[in-house]
This record gives C-alpha cells, structure tokens and sequence, in this order.
C-alpha cells in the first residue's frame, strides 16, 4: 500500500520544479537555511495566495453559513481570502476586522442569527487541482528566475511556459464552471446547451 502524499511532499516537488527551471539542483528537504530554497519556497507560497485570490470555481462557495459564537459575533477562519454577504441583506455591510465579521451599517461586531456569505477559500497545496498547480509553479519559476539568475532570455522561455499553464488553469476553470453567455444563478446552472450529438444519435 503506498503511502498517502503528505502537503509536504508535494510543496518539495514543487520547489524543485522550479529550482530546475532556473537551472538549480534539486532538494531533499524544505531547508529554509538555503536561501535558494528560501526564495522559491516562498515565492511559492506568495504565488498561490495571489492564484487563489482570483476566484476559481473550486474554491469559491456561495451562501456558506457563518454561525455566531457564545459572544455574538462571527469569528473568520484563517484560510477565508474574501468573503461578502449574499446578495439577500440588504441592510448590513460586512467586512473583516479584527479577525471577526464587522457590520459598518450597525457599527458592531454583533450578530443574533446565522450570516450567509459568499467565501472565497484558500487552499493547502496539496488541495489544488493539478492545472492551478502547475500554473502557479510556472508563475514561480518566472519570478524566481528574474530573482536568482536575472537572465533575460530564460526570463522569456519561462514566461512562454507561465502563458501555458495560464491558458490550461482557464481551460480547467470553463470545464469545471459550465460557464454560458445566458447566464445562470451563481452555484448553479439551469441552462442545457445544444448538443448535436443528440440528432446524430436518432
């Protein structure tokens, strides 16, 4: 039975993509001592946060339910990135402050009932999918490489790699989004397009 991929493994797999894109030798451990691995580990990490703050389908989640504590209010988890109320109230303004939901309307912290937000989460790399992984090492190996080796022409082919991997996440994002130009409920889509296998098949 194998072994289960461990966060760490997969970051240490990533790191040394992109140190053998800027021509380094790979690693055995995520030794922060090596300041080669130190630049790409955190570059990495600043990397994925930015990814994942765009918003993809998989990790953004309408009307998730924030319920408040013994004190009244709605403490935020860590890996919340965004988060706004649904479009139903109509008499708040949220924000985050403090590491709590903030009411700017009301001017408290306060809540007596269970708050519906739209979330926009931020992932473990182990928990991203395989094209937002790639692109996200691509995106690292460009900056790391004008960071470390500062050569122009490797700068180009990586950016030619980043523009790819770019294009592949998008292509997951429509796929996994079932996007149409008619427009559907957000977290929902009522509308099935024309498929013309279905005539060939009668």
């Amino acid at each position: 039975m194998p072994f289960p991929t461990t966060n760490a493994q997969t970051e240490l797999q990533a790191v040394n993509e992109i140190l053998a894109s800027v021509g380094q030798a790979p690693v055995t451990t995520l030794d922060q001592t090596n300041p080669d691995v130190a630049i790409a580990y955190d570059t990495l990490i600043q990397v994925s946060r930015e990814v994942q703050a765009e918003g993809w389908t998989y990790n953004v989640e309408y009307n998730y339910p924030f319920e408040p504590d013994t004190n009244n209010q709605i403490l935020i988890p860590s890996n919340v990135l965004q988060l706004d109320l649904t479009t139903e109230y109509r008499d708040k303004d949220v924000v985050r402050r403090s590491g709590k939901l903030y009411d700017r309307t009301a001017h408290s912290f306060e809540f007596t009932e269970t708050m519906y937000c739209d979330v926009l989460w931020y992932f473990d790399w182990i928990d991203l999918p395989i094209p937002i992984q790639d692109y996200i090492v691509a995106r690292s190996a460009s900056i790391v490489s004008s960071r470390i080796v500062g050569d122009t022409n490797q700068y180009q082919m990586l950016q030619q790699r980043e523009a790819y991997t770019r294009a592949m996440a998008l292509e997951y994002e429509c796929n996994q989004g079932d996007y149409t130009f008619f427009g559907h409920p957000r977290g929902a889509n009522y509308y099935n397009s024309y498929e013309p296998y279905k005539a060939l098949y009668r």
